[in-house]
């Protein structure tokens, strides 16, 4: 039966319309997030069969086998994948595209019509990402971990143009404090993946534990890997402690592993290995590191602790043996070395550590500490890295090249940007994802402070005060999950979903688009899908 003339008109004055519809406003069929750059929806639907089949070229192939594996849980299929850049009738085709480069690295195009499915973009990066976004437009049962029956998998029509705003887009996952086991790591990249997150820094050592084999120290994960106690509820509580000894550690295959798991998915894993503070875990394993003869014990307790390495030519190589070991694990461009938190009153007693300052020239601790980072960045850049430090590196003077991460507010930031230094905002007002997220007496203990899921959404990366030009050096956003109150996987999912989920749409899509009553509307799709993978995440009220 054909379509009279009234009514195809009709019907491309609806489409014209759903074209300029906000994503949010189309809810029941598109709850994409983060949102895309740009979403056109066209009539008709495409639906994924048995004999579907999944067509990639070289560049594009190690993409084709994660969907057909990821689809295959859920709906039983083993789709094939098949060489070839442009496939037929009832096909996935994703193919690089060199001419969809304006994109950038992770930008690609999606196009659904009834006979087949395209993904393009001139990395592969960008096809995985469009992949993740294929993923989000099917039924959430798809997320399921076993076969759902009478479930039609079916594609709405449209065409889609995206690329992120940001080049970082992160979280970090403190392992130090509270060690987590390499499954649990491995669930958290995917995580991140699906919500077009690049980037997992991995905070490895503390006061409270080593979690890294180290080959030529291995008094690093002997001793400093376990401590013997851990205390119970916050300091002024006075609880006590618990009397468990607590420990664990990554074997370099663990860390080879996961490195490789995060690349497949277009993860970057950047190591954190803290210094020359927040270091009584090494300074236990090897006391030759402090600056006393105090025999240490790794740290119980939370919070800044007096013990920090000394500034001695011996422990300057040792921290660098530490980091030629990370690198030949971590491709990673950018290594982080902490530098936040030192107190500098044990250096200010030491005599060795004052005659290293005359030797140096220098007048103030604070340049001591300069000193130390400066060390380390040479050693980085030598090897063709970079060295990542919190905002307290700015305090001591390092090289440009350094990439500051802003962590006591945004001011940190500000300076580094002017400063063109590279930098990450990481706010403890806006991604400190350890803070309680409700004011309900029944929520689980956490360390402090208030951050409720509306104000990471309205979070802006780039400060006001900067110039069109330093904007520039902003590199992106990651969200913080520091552990000294997330014991177990389940306390950590809690912290991190749905406010993760927040700021990878503050890192991905353009601000202009953003809007949190149509953030909240897709999100209780999303929250569906978290449930099917199993995700201990905290329910959002419908609004």
């Amino acid at each position: 039966m054909g379509v009279g003339k009234h009514a195809m008109t009709r019907l491309r004055i609806l489409t014209s319309i759903l074209t300029f519809v906000p994503v949010a406003a189309m809810c029941a069929e598109i709850c994409v997030i983060p949102q895309p750059a740009s979403l056109e929806m066209q009539p008709g639907s495409f639906t994924v069969r048995a004999d579907t089949a999944i067509v990639a070229g070289a560049a594009a192939r190690e993409a084709g086998h994660y969907l057909a594996a990821a689809l295959k849980p859920s709906t039983g299929y083993s789709l094939k994948v098949i060489d070839g850049a442009d496939g037929g009738d009832n096909s996935v085709v994703l193919a690089i595209d060199a001419g969809l480069s304006r994109l950038g690295e992770e930008g690609y195009s999606l196009e659904v019509t009834p006979r087949r499915i395209v993904v393009r973009a001139s990395q592969a990066a960008g096809v995985f990402h469009g992949v993740e976004t294929l993923r989000q437009l099917l039924p959430p049962a798809v997320y399921a971990r076993e076969v759902q029956k009478g479930v039609t998998w079916s594609v709405p029509c449209l065409r889609i143009e995206d690329q992120p705003r940001f080049r970082w887009r992160g979280a970090l996952l403190d392992v130090a404090r509270h060690f987590q086991p390499k499954e649990v790591v491995l669930k958290f990249i995917d995580l991140l993946a699906l919500h077009k997150m690049n980037s997992l820094q991995l905070h490895l050592t503390d006061d409270q534990g080593w979690r890294i084999e180290i080959k030529r120290y291995p008094e690093l994960t002997r001793i400093g890997s376990r401590r013997s106690q851990t205390r119970v509820g916050h300091e002024r509580d006075g609880k006590g402690f618990d009397g468990k000894p607590h420990g664990g550690f990554y074997t370099q295959a663990d860390i080879r592993e996961i490195v490789a798991y995060a690349r497949e998915r277009h993860v970057r894993v950047v190591p954190e290995i803290e210094m020359p503070g927040h270091t009584q875990a090494a300074i236990a394993s090897y006391p030759e590191l402090g600056n006393t003869e105090e025999k240490l014990e790794v740290g119980t307790s939370w919070g800044v602790y007096k013990n920090v390495l000394n500034v001695n030519e011996k422990t300057i190589h040792f921290m660098q043996g530490v980091l030629e070991e990370v690198m030949a694990l971590f491709p990673s461009e950018f290594i982080h070395v902490g530098g936040d938190e030192v107190p500098t009153e044990q250096w200010q007693a030491s005599p060795a550590a004052q005659a290293r300052m005359r030797e140096l020239g220098l007048k103030r601790e604070v340049e001591l500490h300069g000193y130390f980072i400066r060390r380390m960045d040479e050693f980085l850049t030598s090897r063709g890295r970079r060295l990542v430090g919190w905002d307290e590196i700015l305090e001591g003077g390092v090289a440009p090249s350094a990439v500051v991460m802003s962590w006591r507010g945004s001011k940190g930031g500000i300076t580094a940007a002017r400063a063109q230094h590279d930098v990450v905002m990481a706010p403890n007002t806006h991604t400190y994802f350890d803070y309680y997220q409700a004011k309900d007496p029944g929520e689980p203990l956490a360390i402090g402070g208030f951050l409720p899921l509306e104000t990471v959404y309205s979070f802006d990366p780039i400060p006001s005060e900067l110039t069109a030009e330093e904007a520039r050096h902003i590199l992106g956003t990651q969200g913080q999950l520091w552990s000294e109150y997330l014991k177990t996987p389940e306390q950590l999912e809690y912290m991190a979903f749905p406010r993760l989920t927040a700021l990878s749409e503050v890192a991905w899509t353009p601000k202009e688009r953003n809007e949190y009553p149509g953030f909240l509307k897709r999100l209780r799709i999303h929250e569906e899908r978290l449930r099917q993978l199993g995700v201990n995440f905290r329910p959002v009220a419908a609004p």
